[in-house]
């Protein structure tokens, strides 16, 4: 069914970094859907009074919907290839945002959340799907550059979004960007091709499996299971500092307080939201490359620590602007990895063939993890922030200790069980049967 393999394409097109430059440049376009939505909070409620408990919910129905269908959009990816997928979901994340332009009911703002759901899953599934088949060696490092884009994509957009909303209104601002976005997405996503098989059959790394497992199988598999669980883990407070983050810092008071770094000037608000873009987008690639090198469980541990570390900063003195600022940014520089980190994991460990699906299994958690945002804007109103904080800060040493003391020996023994298989096919069985006609 999928016609636009290399192998019968010759065009420039044809080779891994240009599919990784376009993957990148996709991810950065819909990365606003997520990242620039908390500009938008306080204009929504300003106009509406919805309350911010109830406006969140629209992010919480967009995370779900974007994380949830990953697996079908993964699938339909390994059917038919990542172009018609990534083209439709350009298309989509512009509809969304048009009708976020007019919407004037909570219904019509959840349904537009739903719609760019859809949208940036299929972009987002896609291309770091892609990147694990081009790059079999290095998938920390593909999959943390093509995060990066999603990670780094709105910071060139946080200024000029504020200005607009400022000057023309958020309904222009969601107008304007939603269709901006949408045309990039389709006009890069034309020379997506599908990595050539050569690629999927290379020799694997001591760390990685000789076989690809099917989603059904990786279901069944409790690893897996604790992937999922550690995600979940860590998702959960980053996604709730990236919804919460214009209202963290006008509760703090330091929104408006102009601060001076790096040769340049800016509100506490806005230079945090541009800072955590930029940190957030080198961050992925950086841990990602790390973890090519000292594996994938100690790189995970290192950053949820200093990712614990950063939340107990903020929780002690984030109404001092500076502190607000850097640590902040800190903190997305290291959380970012788990998009990085946890994709070339799962490709790792359960095969390349069918890395897009199995990826987008994962991914759900990111969509659990979301269920808790509209909670903790309910808990910072009643307890405080410090109360998210330190709840967050538990989260993250929790994950670090599953890496290194339950996923770190579990991956082990499934990398031995496989090689055991490939020495003693006959025992093996029905799973080695499977695999050939999988």
């Amino acid at each position: 069914m999928v016609t636009d393999s290399p192998s019968e394409n010759t065009s420039v097109f044809g080779r891994p970094w240009v599919q990784l430059v376009l993957g990148i440049v996709c991810m950065a376009a819909v990365a606003n859907l997520q990242y620039g939505w908390t500009n938008f909070v306080n204009p929504l409620n300003a106009k509406y009074h919805w309350g911010l408990a109830a406006i969140q919910v629209a992010f919480t129905v967009f995370v779900l919907i974007e994380t949830w269908l990953v697996p079908v959009e993964g699938y339909l990816v390994d059917r038919f290839g990542p172009r018609p997928v990534v083209i439709g979901g350009g298309i989509l994340v512009a509809i969304a945002w048009s009708l976020d332009s007019v919407a004037s009911s909570l219904a019509m703002l959840y349904f537009a959340a739903a719609i760019g759901g859809v949208g940036t899953g299929a972009v987002y599934g896609t291309c770091v799907g892609n990147a694990l088949k081009w790059f079999p060696a290095r998938r920390g490092m593909a999959a943390g550059f093509t995060a990066a884009g999603f990670g780094a994509g709105a910071a060139l957009t946080v200024a000029p979004i504020s200005r607009m909303i400022e000057s023309s209104g958020y309904e222009h601002t969601f107008l304007f960007f939603g269709l901006l976005q949408g045309a990039v997405v389709v006009i890069a996503a034309l020379g997506l091709l599908v990595a050539p098989i050569s690629y999927l059959a290379a020799a694997p790394k001591r760390s990685q499996s000789a076989r690809s497992f099917h989603p059904t199988e990786v279901l069944r598999k409790p690893v897996f299971w604790v992937m999922y669980v550690m995600f979940v883990l860590v998702a959960s407070g980053g996604l709730v500092m990236i919804a919460s983050m214009k209202p963290l810092a006008k509760d703090l008071g330091v929104a408006k307080i102009p601060v001076s770094l790096f040769g340049f000037t800016m509100a506490a608000g806005v230079f945090a939201l541009t800072l955590q873009r930029i940190f957030d987008g080198v961050g992925r690639p950086f841990f990602g490359w790390l973890s090519d090198h000292i594996g994938r469980e100690n790189t995970m541990a290192l950053a949820f620590i200093i990712g614990a570390g950063a939340l107990f900063t903020v929780s002690q003195s984030g109404s001092n602007p500076v502190i607000f600022v850097l640590v902040t940014a800190l903190y997305f520089g290291v959380f970012g990895e788990i998009y990085s980190l946890f994709p070339a994991t799962q490709g790792d460990t359960f095969g390349g063939r069918y890395a897009t699906a199995n990826a987008g299994l994962l991914y759900t958690a990111k969509g659990a993890g979301a269920l808790l945002v509209p909670f903790a804007a309910a808990m910072a109103v009643r307890s405080g922030w410090h109360s998210v904080f330190s709840l967050a800060m538990i989260c993250n040493l929790i994950a670090a200790a599953l890496a290194l003391f339950v996923l770190k020996p579990m991956r082990v023994k499934h990398f031995e069980a496989i090689r055991a298989e490939a020495a003693n096919p006959v025992a093996a069985g029905g799973s080695v049967q499977h695999a050939a006609g999988s």
